[in-house]
């Protein structure tokens, strides 16, 4: 009788190990899917007074600073904030006080990081009526 390689048995072990992962992966997978639904419905249009909401801004990066430049066409005051994202790790992101900009208004928003900045945007709530 023809001896086996002393390893052997760990890789048949090992084999038969892979194949068993191999099938709950599988198997994961397949559990995982999730089941079909009915189709859903498309998204109901705003109301038209909603759509007369939000002040149109623009960002300008200059090196470590972010100014954002607001202006609001429509007639319901649009309350803004400027969010900034600095690059360094150690360096602290920043979010303004909330500024509103009434119908017609212009306003303008300014943040900074103490070097780079990664990204800044603007959020839009409309104002508390009475605002």
């Amino acid at each position: 009788m023809r001896a086996l390689h002393p390893r052997a048995p760990a890789l048949v072990s090992a084999a038969a190990l892979l194949a068993g992962l191999a099938g709950l992966a599988v198997a994961a997978e397949v559990r995982a899917a999730p089941a079909p639904t009915e189709d859903a419905p498309l998204s109901v249009p705003a109301a038209a007074e909603d759509e007369n909401v939000g002040a149109s801004c623009r960002t300008v990066v200059e090196g470590s600073s972010v100014t954002a430049h607001c202006q609001n066409p429509f007639p319901r005051t649009d309350r803004v904030r400027l969010h900034v994202e600095c690059a360094r790790w150690w360096d602290l992101d920043s979010d303004s006080a909330p500024v509103d900009v009434g119908p017609a208004d212009y306003a303008q928003v300014s943040g900074r990081c103490w070097k780079e900045v990664r990204s800044a945007w603007i959020t839009h709530e409309p104002a508390a009526r009475g605002s």
